[in-house]
């Protein structure tokens, strides 16, 4: 069995042994989000505060009796890449994205959801900002909750860990040591458009390892980088659940999602 995790005394070692190109950390020619004072990955945005989180959300949630349990550590057959099989490596109770694979989605469609998952961000640290132990649940393929490496790694606010990807940072960075599992849990408001105009927009709730991060915040728009999103296209309020692969070797487990169905009309 490979080992994942790593002593925190190690921790300091990491700026000497990561490597690779430097990622910005911040734009100064991105637009200005409507309603902020700041623009899209904001280099002088300020970065949340760091809030240890509790050791027990470091255990696996077991899933409620009606949840439907996407990867149960086992096989992908609830995901596909595409109109392929998902072909990401699952070995030891998790699922691991493989070099070059792609993202991967779920099979399903979902409309109002509670999604639970948990991940681990590589022990081995090799770059820096977004390019260390990034990827992310992006749903629909539209609305990113940033999945990132923001243990001591400095980024853009709005791109760390928990971030709603390019609009607005976590209300806290409650992110662990690299290689240790940690929790999201997402609760997600599909949007509603009456005769061709947005009547209710996308929102989310994020707990990261515990620590609330977003409470019903809402999206301005599909996700963009160092863009603004907004609501021109209607698509249907039901879609898949996306993990993306951004070229780092991210592990996943105990994935299940509730549907919401009194708030799913």
């Amino acid at each position: 069995m490979k080992t994942f995790l790593i002593h925190a005394s190690l921790l300091g070692a990491f700026a000497l042994t990561a490597h690779g190109a430097d990622a910005p950390i911040g734009y100064t020619d991105t637009p200005m989000i409507p309603g902020q004072k700041w623009r899209v990955h904001d280099k002088d945005r300020p970065s949340p505060s760091v809030v240890t989180p509790g050791t027990t959300f470091s255990h696996s949630a077991p899933a409620p009796s009606d949840a439907i349990v996407l990867f149960d550590g086992k096989d992908l057959s609830m995901w596909r890449n595409g109109n392929k099989p998902a072909n990401w490596k699952v070995e030891n109770g998790y699922m691991e994205v493989a070099p070059g694979s792609g993202s991967i989605q779920t099979r399903d469609d979902f409309g109002d959801f509670q999604l639970h998952l948990e991940f681990a961000t590589p022990h081995v640290v090799e770059g820096n900002s977004q390019g260390r132990g990034n990827s992310g649940v992006i749903i629909y393929g539209k609305y990113e909750v940033q999945v990132l490496d923001s243990f001591n790694n400095p980024t853009y606010a709005d791109g760390q860990a928990g971030a709603m990807y390019g609009h607005l940072p976590p209300l806290a960075n409650a992110s662990k040591v690299p290689g240790a599992w940690q929790s999201y849990d997402i609760i997600f408001e599909a949007p509603r458009w009456e005769d061709g105009k947005i009547a209710k927009k996308a929102c989310v709730t994020v707990i990261h390892n515990g620590v609330l991060l977003h409470h019903k915040q809402e999206y301005p728009g599909p996700t963009r980088h160092r863009g603004v999103g907004n609501y021109n296209d209607p698509h249907p309020s039901k879609g898949p659940i996306q993990l993306q692969d951004h070229s780092n070797p991210m592990r996943f487990r105990n994935i299940w999602i509730r549907s919401l169905g009194q708030y799913d009309q």
